[in-house]
């Protein structure tokens, strides 16, 4: 018996078959051993994409601070660098312009409208998901399909909306035409997320007696944090970035949001004051720069989780 169960272990073809395996994982992952290798399928890509997504910072950055005379010259001029940087188009962005109200302005309505944007998709995920009834997916559906409607088309009849009801011009005509592109992802986003979330918890908790609410406001949402940050980021993004609607509802200098009010105040006609418009784009996408830095661990799990489901 001891001779047979030797024999069995010291198989000369299960002996190579598993030292086949073993050479067959080392030589899987050899590629990153050797240094030529690691340039070439490593570094490089890395390098690479690096430059592509850092390039239009760098250049936002380098135009704000470029003398006057050499954002055209570049025949004299190194395009892509300047020994004598000024802040002049900094300051006067930020000293002789109206530019910290429209970043105010942008805050607020973004702010507001995410956070309608959030509650509306929170009750609206859940009641799909966690509420058992016939139809409940293609609900789901038809609430994503909304979001594929271009703001393009969608703006005509809601231009005539917001002048009947005499809100044309303020900023609450943002923040309510808003959610009506940031709902249908963030409900899709959140129905991902929320199907993460074991049944069980849920079961429990009506059996010891807690109601609906109780269950979304104590052991769903607290469980669905990442999911929310994702939605929010996703949401204040896209507030922040806006420009069609910001352009068709408000027409005063002083309602204007960030996007809209450096293309209008800084480009008379065929001149384009580049070095301000370069200052304003730069000094505009530094909150959502921060924002990033803070959730971006919570944005990519909450995206994940969504893409699986």
């Amino acid at each position: 018996m001891t001779d047979a169960i030797a024999g069995k272990a010291l198989d000369p073809k299960r002996v190579l078959a598993a030292s086949s395996a073993a050479a067959d994982h080392s030589e899987g992952m050899s590629y990153l051993e050797t240094v030529p290798r690691r340039l070439v399928t490593l570094y490089l890509p890395l390098a690479i994409i690096v430059v592509v997504l850092m390039f239009p910072f760098y250049w936002m950055a380098l135009t704000s601070i470029k003398p006057d005379e050499q954002l055209l010259a570049l025949d004299r001029f190194n395009p892509f660098w300047t020994w004598t940087p000024t802040f002049k188009h900094i300051e006067k962005l930020l000293f002789e312009t109206n530019y910290p109200l429209w970043l105010w302005n942008t805050m607020m309505v973004a702010t507001f409208a995410t956070i309608l944007s959030i509650l509306a998709s929170v009750l609206a995920a859940y009641a799909i998901v966690r509420l058992r009834y016939k139809g409940s997916q293609w609900v789901g559906a038809s609430i994503f399909l909304a979001y594929l409607v271009p703001p393009s088309i969608l703006f005509i009849p809601l231009s005539t909306m917001i002048s009947a009801y005499g809100l044309f011009d303020t900023p609450l005509a943002l923040i309510l035409v808003y959610p009506t592109i940031l709902v249908p992802f963030s409900t899709w986003l959140l129905m991902g997320y929320f199907k993460t979330i074991p049944f069980e918890l849920e079961e429990c908790a009506l059996i010891d007696g807690a109601s609906r609410w109780q269950i979304l406001t104590k052991i769903v949402l607290p469980l669905a944090v990442p999911g929310l940050i994702s939605a929010f980021i996703f949401c204040f993004t896209l507030c922040w970035n806006e420009f069609i609607y910001a352009l068709t509802f408000i027409s005063s200098s002083e309602y204007k949001t960030v996007p809209v009010a450096i293309v209008n105040e800084f480009v008379d006609g065929d001149i384009y004051r580049w070095g301000s418009l370069m200052a304003g784009a730069l000094v505009g996408s530094l909150p959502l720069v921060i924002l990033y830095a803070f959730f971006v661990e919570h944005y990519v799990s909450a995206m994940t989780g969504a893409v699986k489901e």
